[in-house]
């Protein structure tokens, strides 16, 4: 098993929101939640609790989908998260059992020690044929930039080469989507800044790796979005 990659929402809510803002602008495929709410909606859920849902994306897609949601996390971005959100820790959610027809945990499980924890809390909340969906990345994601990526190619708690076994001890239906594709078109070096501050890289070094590697780039992104279904 792999160590838990830091959370760093609160202590460096600029590396997530150079996140956010390079998949807007530079993703040439669609992120993965639009995808996911159009499933949930599909499969026939109306009440979906996105845990680790940082400031609401899924929920945005999940309501246009005509999808109630309720964020779940511990980050200070949940303050501007669309309502209903709570303050809570994936691995203690305050809702009684069976509450929700789906869950969504998107990029979030790899920030934990012990990822089944979450995943069985997940199942606890869930209807009997409830729906959860979750993302993560590969170990050799963004392949491309492997010379400036700290810790390249190391395994996390939750990445798309150990995960699937994690989630078969705790769902007894499980799908697995893997995707190994160019995704990420950047033009030139500010645009190459902007996705290495948010892949990690601190407003210092982002910058200064940026000149070791060439541009235009073209990122091949690769991981896995699951689908785990409860009896």
């Amino acid at each position: 098993m792999g160590t838990a990659l830091p959370g760093d929402y609160d202590s460096d809510p600029g590396r997530f929101s150079a996140n956010q803002e390079a998949t807007r602008r530079f993703a040439a495929l669609d992120d993965v939640h639009p995808g996911v709410a159009r499933r949930l909606a599909a499969e026939g859920c109306r009440t979906v609790i996105d845990i680790g849902g940082g400031n609401g994306t899924l929920a945005v897609c999940l309501a246009a989908e005509g999808v109630a949601a309720v964020g779940a996390d511990t980050a200070r971005h949940l303050a501007s998260a669309p309502r209903p959100a709570v303050l809570a820790d994936a691995r203690r959610l305050p809702f009684p059992d069976g509450t929700f027809d789906g869950a969504a945990a998107l990029w979030m499980l790899y920030h934990l020690a012990d990822p089944v924890t979450a995943l069985r809390e997940a199942r606890r909340v869930l209807r009997p044929g409830g729906l959860l969906a979750v993302s993560t990345s590969g170990r050799f994601n963004d392949p491309e930039l492997a010379s400036v990526l700290p810790g390249w190619g190391r395994p996390s708690s939750f990445d798309a080469e150990n995960a699937p076994d994690q989630l078969a001890r705790v769902f007894e239906h499980v799908e697995i989507q893997r995707w190994d594709r160019p995704a990420v078109h950047l033009p030139d070096r500010a645009a190459l800044t902007l996705y290495l501050r948010g892949r990690g890289l601190s407003g210092h070094d982002a910058p200064l790796a940026a000149r070791r590697l060439p541009t235009p780039l073209t990122v091949t992104k690769r991981g896995m979005t699951a689908w785990a279904r409860r009896n």
